[in-house]
C-alpha cells in the first residue's frame, strides 16, 4: 500500500532542493539562509536542505560552499587554478593598502586610529576607499567611547575572493609571506594564525 503522505513529503523536499539549486545558481552573490528560507516558505528546514544539496555536489566540478554566513556555488578548489586566466594583475595594492587590509582582517572590528597605532603611520582615507571599492571591507559599529570612532570589518566578498570559509581560515604571517602577499621586511604585528573573531567580521 502506498503511503501518500510520505510520497508528498518526498516530493516537496525534492522540489525544495530544486528551488534552492536554482536560486543559488541564479544569484551573482552568496545568499544567506534567511533569504533562501523566505523563498522556500514556512516550515522548510533550510540548513538541512543546504547540507543535502552540498553532499550531492561533493566531488563534482562545481561545489556548494558556505561563505561566512552565506551559501554559493563555486568551482571545485582543485580545478580553480586551471580555470584562472594566465594574466598578471596590472594594478597591485600598495604596501599601505595591504597592511591596512591585513590589520582589519586580523584585528576587526578596528578603528582607523587603532590601524594607525599598529602601522605607526597615518592611514589615508584613499586607502580605506580603495579597499571599500574592492568590496573587501565595510564600516562596522561605532566604539562606545568619546568621539564614537567608526570601526572597520571585512565582508563576505573578502572571504569569497580569498577562498576562505570563515575568518578562522585566515593564514598565518609565514603563509602570507610565502604566497608573496607580504613584504619580507618586518611589517605588522599580526597573529601567527587565523586570529580574526568569527562573527565580528564578514556577515
Amino acid at each position: 500500500m502506498i503511503d501518500h503522505g510520505t510520497t508528498e513529503v518526498h516530493a516537496e523536499r525534492a522540489q525544495h532542493l530544486r528551488l534552492l539549486e536554482a536560486l543559488l545558481f541564479a544569484s551573482a552573490e552568496p545568499l544567506d539562509e534567511a533569504t533562501l528560507g523566505a523563498r522556500l516558505g514556512q516550515g522548510a528546514d533550510v540548513r538541512a536542505l543546504l547540507v543535502e544539496l552540498a553532499d550531492r555536489y561533493a566531488g563534482r566540478g562545481v561545489v556548494l560552499v558556505r561563505v561566512g554566513k552565506r551559501w554559493a556555488f563555486r568551482t571545485a578548489p582543485d580545478l580553480a587554478p586551471r580555470l584562472r586566466p594566465r594574466e598578471e594583475v596590472s594594478r597591485k595594492l600598495s604596501r599601505a593598502a595591504i597592511e591596512t587590509l591585513a590589520i582589519i582582517a586580523y584585528h576587526q572590528p578596528v578603528s582607523r586610529g587603532e590601524i594607525e597605532g599598529i602601522r605607526g603611520v597615518a592611514t589615508s582615507k584613499g586607502t580605506l576607499d580603495l579597499l571599500m571599492e574592492q568590496n573587501w571591507i565595510k564600516p562596522g559599529r561605532r566604539r562606545e567611547v568619546p568621539g564614537r570612532p567608526l570601526t572597520w570589518i571585512t565582508t563576505d566578498h573578502f572571504l569569497d575572493h580569498f577562498g576562505l570559509n570563515s575568518l578562522r581560515d585566515l593564514p598565518g604571517v609565514a603563509d602570507l609571506r610565502a604566497a608573496g602577499m607580504l613584504d619580507p621586511r618586518p611589517m605588522l604585528d599580526l597573529p601567527q594564525a587565523g586570529g580574526g573573531k568569527d562573527g565580528e567580521g564578514a556577515s
